[in-house]
C-alpha cells in the first residue's frame, strides 16, 4: 500500500508522505512509513511528526498507537507539546493496556512537561481498574499539589474513579464536601450507586435534584437500575411515564428490561407506542426472543433489520451460543466476514472462537487466530481468554500455553483459563504449579480459579492436594465456597473412593446441594458399588430434576449395575407415564471442513449406507486395544 508516493513534489516537501499516514492500517505499513520519513529526514519535521502521533493516537490498532508512543517518545523537541503527551495516553487510559497510560503519564513528567487537568483526567480513568488503585490515589496526591483539588471537573473524575472502584463511599464524601456542583456531579454520584444495585440511595439523590441538573442521562440512568432488580419494573415505568420527554434510550432501556423479566406482552405494547426503532430496539428485541429459547424469531427479526451493526451480529452469534446451536453461529461469523462491511471486534471473534471450541474445529481456530495477529488484535483482554480457552478444549493445550507465555500482561481471567485448561487434560500437578505461580505475582485469585484448581485435583486423583486447596480458598483467600466448588470436592471424594465423606460434605453444605452434586455421588457410588448411597442420591436427584431425563437414565443405569431388574422397570416405567424422552447422544467428525453429525441407529446421512457397509466389513482383529 505505501510502496510509492508521488514524486512531483519538491524534494524538501512532506506533502508525498501525508496521504500515506491514514492509509496505514498493519505493522507492515508502519514499518514502510518509518523507513520513509528516516531516509527522507523528515522524522526531524515537528509539523509532520506530530501529525503521525495525533492520527496513529486516536486508532484503535496495537502497532499504530504503539508507534505513536514511539515516535513521541523518541522525537524530545516534541516533549513541550502537552496535547500530543494527552492524545498517547489518551489511546492507552481508553484501551486494554491502562498500566502503560500510567508509564507515560510518569515519563512525561519526568521529561518537564506540566500536566493540564485533561492529563489527570485520563490518568485517572486507567487508574479505574482494580489493580490500580493506588496509583490512583497517588495521581490524587499530584492533583491536590497542583492546586487542582477544587476543579470541578476533576472532582467529577474522581467521584467516577472512587464509585468505579467500589468505594462508594469516599466518592459520597467528595460530593458532599464540593463547594459547587453540576449535572455531572450528580450523575456520576447517582450511577455509582446504580451499578452497584445501591438503588435507595440512587433515588434520595435522584429526588434531590434540581429540575434544572435533572436531564435524559439521570432519568435514564434510574430506569436503567431499577429494570435490573428483581421487582423493579414497576418503579421503572413510573419514571418513565414521569419524564417530560424521552429520548430513545429511554425506550430501549424499558423494553429490555421488561424482556429481561419476561413480560413480552408490555414490551410488545411499549414497541407500538415507540415513536421509531434504532439498532439497539432490533437488537434487544433479537435478546430477548433469544433468551426466551425462540432462536427461530430472533433470526426472523435479525433477518428483518433495516440496518445491521457490529452489535447486532454479534447479539445472533451470541443467541445461537445460548442455544447450543455452535455451528449456526459459525456459519453467521463467516457469512459477516465474506458479505458485510463491517469488521469483526474482539466480541465477535471472542464468540467465534467460543463456538470453535464447542465443536473442536481447530482449523478454524488456527485461522481466527493468524486473522488475530494480521489485525494486530490486542490479547490482553478478554480475546485472549477465549484463544486459551479454544485451544484448551480443541486438545492442544500445547498451543493454549504458547498464548498464555506470550501475554505481555495477564489478568485472573488468562490464569483461570490456562488453570481450567490443565484441569481438563488432567495435568493436576501442572495447575496447580500455575496456581502457586499466581499466588507469587499477587494475582488473587477468585472464585472461578478455585473451580478450575479444585476440577485439576479431581481429574488428576489429586485428593489430599483438592482438600488443602479447599481450606486455601476459605482461610487464605477469604473466598466464600459456592455450590460449584463443594461439587468439585464431593468429585474429588468419590472418585477415590471415600464414599461416606463425600455424602458428609453434602449434609454439612451451607447451601442446598444442586443436580450436579447429586450425579457426582450417584456416579461414584455406581463406579464403587454402594448401592445405598447411590440409592439416596438418585432419589436426591430425582426430586430436582423430575421431569430432566438424564436424571431417570442415570438411576436406570444405576439400578442395571446392581441387577436391579425390578427397578429398571419402574423407572422407564416412570417415564413413559411423564411422556420423558431421552434425546439420543450424537457424535460429530470434520472432514474437509464440513462437520458430519451422527446419532445412533440414525441412518438420514445422504452417505450412511456406504458408511454402515465400510463399518461391517472392518477388521478389528489387528487392532490393538
Amino acid at each position: 500500500m505505501l510502496a510509492y508516493a508521488q514524486v512531483n513534489q519538491p524534494w524538501n516537501s512532506t506533502l508525498p508522505t501525508l496521504p500515506l499516514i491514514p492509509k496505514c492500517k498493519n505493522l507492515r505499513d508502519v514499518n514502510q512509513l518509518h523507513a520513509r520519513i528516516t531516509t527522507t529526514g523528515f522524522i526531524k519535521s515537528a509539523s509532520l511528526v506530530a501529525k503521525i502521533i495525533s492520527t496513529f493516537a486516536s486508532s484503535s490498532r496495537i502497532p499504530l498507537i504503539e508507534f505513536a508512543r514511539y515516535l513521541l517518545l523518541s522525537q524530545t523537541h516534541l516533549h513541550h507539546h502537552l496535547i500530543l503527551w494527552n492524545a498517547v495516553i489518551k489511546s492507552f487510559s481508553h484501551g486494554q493496556e491502562p498500566r502503560e497510560a500510567i508509564v507515560l503519564f510518569v515519563v512525561m513528567l519526568g521529561s518537564g512537561a506540566c500536566p493540564d487537568r485533561f492529563s489527570f483526567s485520563l490518568v485517572l480513568k486507567a487508574c479505574t481498574r482494580p489493580a490500580l488503585f493506588k496509583e490512583g490515589l497517588q495521581i490524587q496526591s499530584l492533583i491536590e499539589k497542583n492546586e487542582l483539588g477544587c476543579d470541578l471537573f476533576l472532582q467529577n473524575c474522581l467521584i467516577c474513579f472512587y464509585s468505579r472502584c467500589g468505594y462508594l463511599g469516599t466518592a459520597r464524601l467528595i460530593f458532599d464536601r464540593m463547594p459547587e456542583r453540576d449535572s455531572v456531579s450528580w450523575n456520576s454520584m447517582i450511577d455509582g450507586y446504580v451499578k452497584h444495585g445501591m438503588m435507595d440511595f440512587a433515588r434520595e439523590l435522584f429526588d434531590r435534584m434540581s429540575n434544572v441538573d435533572k436531564n435524559w442521562i439521570s432519568w435514564n440512568s434510574m430506569i436503567n437500575g431499577y429494570t435490573q432488580l428483581e421487582g423493579g419494573l414497576d418503579a421503572a415505568r413510573e419514571l418513565f411515564d414521569r419524564m417530560g420527554e424521552r429520548d430513545l434510550v429511554s425506550w430501549n432501556l424499558l423494553i429490555d428490561g421488561y424482556m429481561k423479566h419476561g413480560r413480552l406482552a408490555a414490551a410488545v405494547y411499549l414497541l407500538g407506542q415507540m415513536p421509531k426503532w434504532d439498532a439497539v430496539t432490533w437488537v434487544n428485541l433479537v435478546n430477548g426472543f433469544a433468551k426466551k429459547g425462540s432462536i427461530d424469531i430472533a433470526r426472523s427479526l435479525f433477518d428483518k433489520m433495516p440496518e445491521r451493526d457490529v452489535v447486532a451480529w454479534n447479539a445472533m452469534m451470541s443467541a445461537y451460543i445460548s442455544s447450543g446451536h455452535y455451528h449456526h453461529a459459525l456459519l453467521l461469523f463467516n457469512e459477516m466476514r465474506t458479505a458485510s462491511c463491517f469488521f469483526p471486534d474482539e466480541t465477535t471473534l471472542s464468540i467465534a472462537l467460543s463456538a470453535i471450541a464447542e465443536l473442536g474445529l481447530t482449523d478454524e481456530g488456527l485461522s481466527i487466530h493468524e486473522y488475530i495477529d494480521i489485525k494486530g488484535f490486542c490479547l490482553n483482554g478478554k480475546l485472549g481468554v477465549a484463544l486459551i480457552d479454544m485451544y484448551s478444549k480443541c486438545g492442544r493445550i500445547d498451543l493454549a500455553k504458547v498464548v498464555f507465555g506470550n501475554l505481555k500482561q495477564k489478568t485472573v481471567d488468562h490464569w483461570n483459563a490456562i488453570i481450567g485448561g490443565f484441569a481438563v487434560h488432567g495435568l493436576g500437578e501442572a495447575a496447580l504449579c500455575l496456581f502457586g505461580e499466581m499466588v507469587m505475582l499477587s494475582i488473587k485469585p477468585d472464585d472461578i480459579t478455585f473451580i478450575g484448581i479444585l476440577n485439576a485435583c479431581s481429574h488428576a486423583g489429586l485428593v489430599e492436594e483438592g482438600l488443602v486447596c479447599f481450606q486455601l480458598m476459605q482461610q487464605e483467600h477469604n473466598v466464600r465456597p459456592k455450590v460449584q466448588h463443594y461439587g468439585c470436592i464431593v468429585d474429588i471424594l468419590g472418585r477415590a473412593g471415600q464414599l461416606e465423606e463425600a455424602r458428609k460434605v453434602i449434609e454439612e453444605m451451607p447451601i442446598e446441594p444442586n443436580d450436579v452434586v447429586w450425579r457426582a455421588l450417584l456416579s461414584a457410588s455406581k463406579n464403587h458399588g454402594n448401592f445405598e448411597i447411590g440409592l439416596q442420591a438418585a432419589k436426591n436427584l430425582l426430586e430436582l430434576d423430575c421431569c430432566c431425563p438424564s436424571a431417570y437414565v442415570l438411576l436406570s443405569n444405576f439400578c442395571a449395575s446392581f441387577q436391579k431388574w425390578s427397578d429398571v422397570n419402574k423407572v422407564r416405567s416412570m417415564m413413559m407415564e411423564q411422556k420423558i424422552r431421552k434425546v439420543p447422544g450424537c457424535s460429530w467428525i470434520e472432514v474437509g471442513g464440513c462437520v458430519h453429525e451422527f446419532v445412533a441407529g440414525d441412518r438420514s446421512h445422504p452417505q450412511a449406507k456406504e458408511i454402515y457397509h465400510l463399518l461391517e466389513n472392518i477388521d478389528l482383529s489387528h487392532c490393538e486395544l
